[in-house]
């Protein structure tokens, strides 16, 4: 089995909610996201709302052909709006009103009963669910504890590492979180900061097997076309 991308379209309605306009529509950008290789699409609909709305999921859900993946906190309101559109996956994640984006992985040694009934509700709707966490062993473990499908891995650190020339220590936590993953029976995902440089080591980690980026593919719309920059990071991804 080849890997696969998901590409993560909030930032498509953040430049539409600049203007709290209808353009551009992140819909349209699903379209051509998989007209050009991805293998899913993904969105966080936020407690705040602050870019992707519940309208944007709900017509998602209708049009996009491959699979889509809701990135959501474990709440009440966001455990209900799964469980009525009903994605493919729902990847949970923590959520803060004062960040701009997604800071860390989700503490699951401290919340692991919390997050335990969360997952036991999505997935008996029938929705496959993954946990985004910092490359922790002890994430891993209680990951599976709480009887999640997958691991997301959180990439950041990795990815700052990576610019500053140094990330050898980062890139072996994420090799054995993924090993340890795999091996307690999780599928392994990975996101946060990838883009066509930094993503080529983490690209050798076989246990790898599926990508959600959003901000890079999205930055280098601006220059090249959305259709060409899902299309560079699709032909990277396939080719490893």
């Amino acid at each position: 089995m080849g890997k696969r991308l998901g590409v993560n379209i909030d930032h498509v309605a953040t430049v539409r909610q600049a203007r709290r306009g209808t353009a551009p529509d992140p819909v349209t950008a699903a379209g051509i996201a998989e007209m050009n290789g991805a293998d899913g699409i993904t969105v966080h609909l936020r407690e705040d709302r602050r870019h992707i709305q519940d309208r944007d999921v709900l017509i998602l859900t209708q049009v996009v052909q491959t699979r889509i993946n809701l990135e959501m906190a474990a709440t009440e309101e966001m455990v209900g709006i799964a469980s009525r559109i009903l994605p493919f996956s729902s990847t949970l994640v923590p959520e803060k009103r004062e960040e701009v984006t997604t800071e860390g992985g989700l503490d699951v040694l401290s919340q692991r009963q919390t997050l335990h009934d969360t997952v036991f509700r999505l997935r008996k709707a029938g929705i496959f669910v993954s946990l985004f966490i910092d490359p922790d062993l002890a994430q891993v473990r209680a990951t599976k504890q709480a009887g999640a499908d997958a691991i997301e891995i959180h990439t950041g650190a990795y990815c700052r590492a990576f610019q500053a020339g140094r990330f050898e220590r980062e890139f072996e936590k994420i090799r054995a979180a993924a090993a340890h993953g795999s091996n307690n029976g999780l599928r392994v995902f990975a996101g946060h900061g990838l883009d066509l440089r930094n993503i080529v080591p983490i690209l050798s980690l076989s246990e790898i097997e599926e990508f959600n980026i959003g901000h890079s593919i999205i930055a280098r719309a601006v220059f090249v076309g959305l259709g060409q920059a899902v299309r560079e990071m699709a032909d990277l991804i396939h080719g490893a």
